[in-house]
């Protein structure tokens, strides 16, 4: 397990690598710096000891495994520090930038390690004791986004050591830290395609102390800026000394220069919207007098319920004590518009009782004659010793006695009757 501190000044740079090799369930004690990166690996070969050996003696162990890592007594690590394992065969990584405002405070982060065959684990508490730099905060600050690298190859120190060397040659700098690392999938970016080996890209910050260099600074002259609005590759002459391990997406580097004091103070000028000054708020006294609600739950309830009250006597009796009813319509009516009635009703009466109790087969008339689809004639429903003569399809015509007879022509041209 390594604790990796780096630092970088004008003549060299070094990177301070502490080693803690203790037992499970120990304390491990750490001792980063306020503002500078802080790296530590979980390694899995040193994990591997705590487990029990491989079923075939022989055989070298090589277990799947995995860490969890908490602030003791939280269930996630503080804000500023982050882990990251790609696979249960490859080591795991802490890292983050330590904040000034946890100096002095020692923080406890619980590591548990299990291994996915066996389904032990393992435990050890590591003790962060952040120190304060005398050389923090650096004043000028520039974030690179480098595409061509993952957030867990960026972390390996002789990486970042290449990267800071090149950033030393360009920059020029008394001193130059390395002050964080964070991927790209952290600040919005896309999972790349499973194509070429694309990487996810990771953004590194640093400070030095001494103002940017020109070769920086070109990327704010307009027609790098047009070309980035383009999206097109803008024109740095310090691009070669890392484009052949870093590829440097120009149009997303940012500067800092914390020297220049932006005065956030602005004067207010009054007009349309600005309120006027109210002069000093004098919030209510604590002893507060008592209200009766009486007179309030007269006029909020007992006066509705009143009126509702005689809104519904009044329908009562209109609905209940001014019914005229049958006998006073019949009273009303004229006798002979009542006979009518009854005779109507009687009669409709009669026909729906004949029209139950009529039992005669439909005529062949209403039948069809032709099969709708073949054509062919359909024989008629009803066999032959049906006697069909009950109800002819035309009544014949009879002279009643009150009919009207029509005359006759005879050859003779005579008219009889």
């Amino acid at each position: 397990v390594s604790l990796l501190l780096f630092s970088v000044s004008y003549l060299s740079f070094c990177i301070s690598v502490y080693t803690i090799l203790s037992k499970v369930h120990s304390d491990r004690n750490v001792y980063p710096s306020a503002g500078v990166l802080f790296v530590h690996v979980l390694e899995r070969e040193y994990f591997k000891g705590e487990f029990p050996p491989y079923p075939k003696p022989g055989e070298i162990s090589n277990d799947p495994i995995t860490f969890n890592t908490n602030l003791m007594g939280y269930p996630d690590r503080p804000g500023w520090l982050r882990y990251i394992q790609r696979t249960p065969y490859s080591d795991g990584v802490l890292y983050g930038s330590p904040t000034v405002e946890n100096v002095g405070k020692p923080t406890i982060i619980e590591i548990t390690a299990y291994n996915r065959r066996t389904f032990e684990t393992a435990r050890h508490n590591l003790i962060i004791n952040i120190m304060s730099a005398e050389d923090f905060p650096l004043p000028y600050q520039a974030e690179f986004f480098i595409r061509n690298m993952n957030v867990e190859e960026m972390l390996a120190s002789e990486v970042l050591g290449d990267f800071l060397g090149a950033v030393k040659n360009v920059w020029q700098p008394e001193r130059l830290n390395a002050i964080n690392i964070t991927s790209a999938l952290d600040r919005g970016g896309r999972v790349p395609l499973p194509i070429n080996d694309m990487k996810e890209g990771v953004y590194v910050m640093v400070g030095a102390d001494v103002p940017f260099s020109s070769c920086l600074r070109e990327v704010e002259n307009p027609q790098n800026q047009l070309r980035c609005s383009q999206e097109m590759e803008p024109v740095i002459t310090c691009d070669k000394k890392f484009r052949t391990q870093f590829h440097i997406d120009w149009c997303k580097i940012s500067l800092v220069d914390n020297t220049k004091q932006v005065s956030t103070f602005q004067e207010v000028i009054r007009g349309e919207g600005i309120l006027p000054d109210g002069g000093e708020y004098k919030p209510p006294s604590d002893t507060l007098k008592s209200r009766d609600y009486y007179s309030d739950f007269l006029i909020t309830l007992a006066v509705p319920s009143a009126i509702a009250l005689v809104l519904f006597l009044i329908l009562a009796y209109i609905m209940c004590c001014r019914r005229e009813g049958v006998e006073k319509r019949n009273m009303q009516t004229p006798d002979i518009q009542l006979v009518h009635h009854s005779a109507i009703q009687k009669s409709t009466k009669e026909l729906r009782d004949m029209s139950k109790n009529r039992e005669i087969a439909w005529p062949l008339s209403t039948l069809p004659v032709f099969h709708p689809v073949t054509g062919e004639i359909v024989p008629p429903l009803h066999t032959d010793s049906y006697d069909n003569t009950s109800m002819p399809l035309m009544q014949t015509q009879q002279n009643l006695p009150h009919q009207t007879q029509i005359p006759q022509q005879q050859s003779a041209g005579k008219w009889y009757s």
